[in-house]
């Protein structure tokens, strides 16, 4: 083991990665073609730690000038320090949005870096609260053809063994009963979800659940934006009980996961460590939700949020997100494969895991 104070760090850069998706996606508020990953790397003592974030390609240029300044300040020992002074140099840039993403990806590198250090599993230095971490399948885009969303859905359950699969609503209201029959006929009994990115109104969200009971639907994401506490809260009391109000993927500061639990907005809260200040920020977030004694779950990215998820107090699941498991998959050596509806870590490789397959990445590369 290396002394904990003998690790200066000596390089911290960041690259993006634009991939195209497989198909158009779309959801109840926005529509894309395309997936980016900002890359974060942190170099000491011969060892390098990564990280990374889904954002615009203008955070691998903060990483890359303001964060690089403080970061190379530091010892790879003290990912806290490093934390404390990326948040002080964004004050005058906005510490939300991009600046966040690319605050987490750092902060997710240094912890990598020093697990690598340690010759430990990231989940082994965090302390695991359980072996495995469930997952739910989410995609169900409202571009795909009925076809495609059953297909989709059926997968999940058959090939991964999910108990729980996400769709996405919205984007037609009128036309929202008429899918959610082919998902629950699709899924059999499985746990169904529906995810709709904030689009509707909160009188929509109740007409939809009233025209969708027998559906039994169990988890409702952002049927309104989660800008909107006490619409979010108005509908938890409305909504049918068997019906959980979730919301979180936008938490990018300690402030905002505060917020919607002390508004009593949400029944399980997202986190995203990718957003949300990488694994210092979601394990704080992780410790807010027992202090509501609320659980939580981890928004995307799963072959990031994988150890971090064996070791959370309230964890509840891991988002299966099409878009970035196949990502992840094309990128990454070592992501996680599903078994019975559950990922695990590999405890004999150390940090996350994770090695950038930067040959096959390259032609992605855009900054």
């Amino acid at each position: 083991m290396r002394g904990v104070s003998n690790a200066p760090i000596e390089a911290v850069r960041a690259s993006a990665y634009k991939v195209p998706t497989d198909a158009p996606e779309s959801d109840g508020t926005f529509s894309w073609e395309s997936t980016t990953v900002i890359l974060a790397e942190v170099v000491a003592a011969g060892c390098t730690g990564l990280g990374y974030t889904y954002c615009h390609a203008a955070a691998a240029g903060l990483v890359n000038s303001a964060l690089r300044e403080v970061v190379c300040a530091g010892d790879a020992f003290d990912a806290p320090a490093a934390r404390g002074r990326m948040l002080r140099a964004v004050r005058n840039i906005g510490r939300s949005g991009v600046a966040a993403c690319a605050i987490s990806a750092v902060d997710v590198a240094l912890w990598d870096l020093k697990a690598k250090l340690l010759g430990a599993p990231l989940a082994g230095l965090l302390g695991r609260k359980r072996e495995t971490a469930p997952i739910y399948g989410s995609g169900g885009f409202t571009s795909y053809s009925d076809e495609q969303l059953r297909e989709q859905l059926e997968g999940w359950v058959a090939r991964d063994g999910c108990r729980f699969v996400k769709m996405k609503i919205g984007r037609e209201p009128e036309r929202d009963p008429y899918r959610i029959n082919i998902a629950r006929v699709a899924i059999g009994d499985r746990q169904l979800f529906v995810d709709a990115n904030g689009a509707l109104s909160a009188r929509q969200a109740l007409c939809l659940a009233d025209r969708t009971r027998g559906a039994d639907i169990r988890w409702f994401e952002e049927p309104v934006t989660s800008d909107d506490p006490a619409s979010l809260r108005l509908l938890r009391h409305r909504l049918p009980a068997f019906m959980e109000v979730a919301a979180g993927e936008y938490v990018f500061t300690l402030d905002d996961a505060r917020g919607l639990l002390e508004a009593e907005a949400v029944d399980v809260l997202q986190a995203d460590a990718t957003r949300c200040g990488g694994v210092s920020g979601f394990l704080q977030v992780d410790a807010l939700c027992e202090a509501h004694h609320t659980d939580l779950s981890a928004h995307c990215a799963p072959a990031l949020h994988l150890h971090l998820a064996v070791a959370a107090t309230r964890l509840r699941h891991i988002e299966w997100f099409h878009d970035h498991v196949r990502l992840e998959a094309m990128l990454f050596d070592g992501a996680p494969l599903p078994q019975n509806g559950e990922i695990k870590p590999d405890l004999s490789r150390p940090g996350l895991g994770l090695e950038f397959k930067r040959q096959d990445a390259e032609r992605f590369r855009v900054a």
